[in-house]
């Protein structure tokens, strides 16, 4: 089963702070616990913030081009993985277990596969 793994923003990551070198070293070493434990990692990165992104939005057909920063920082992601396991019950316990502690928010979501549409 493969699942992209969303990270929530904080209002850290959008005020474009990075991660400490405790903090990625904490998460290069939790990575390879899940590697470890079987997990196929097949993409991953950190997004930088809203404000230096944008949206476009699809109203009758005609795009309106938004430039960030965008509002509502618990509905924004910061960062993504995308993962291969055995179930979702496996993604939330490997997870659970994650070098997070910064009021993060981990959103764990399957894809959709071939057999879906069987």
């Amino acid at each position: 089963m493969r699942c992209m793994v969303l990270i929530k923003a904080t209002e850290k990551t959008e005020a474009g702070v990075l991660p400490t070198a405790e903090q990625m070293a904490a998460m290069d070493k939790f990575g390879e616990e899940m590697i470890e434990a079987g997990v196929v990692v097949l993409d991953g990165a950190g997004l930088k913030p809203t404000s230096k992104g944008a949206r476009i939005v699809f109203s009758g057909g005609k795009p309106t081009v938004l430039d960030g920063p965008f509002a509502e920082t618990k509905e924004l992601v910061a960062g993504f993985s995308m993962i291969q396991v055995k179930s979702l019950a496996e993604a939330i316990e490997l997870l659970s277990r994650g070098p997070f502690d910064g009021g993060e928010i981990v959103e764990i979501r399957p894809l959709y596969e071939a057999e879906d549409f069987a």
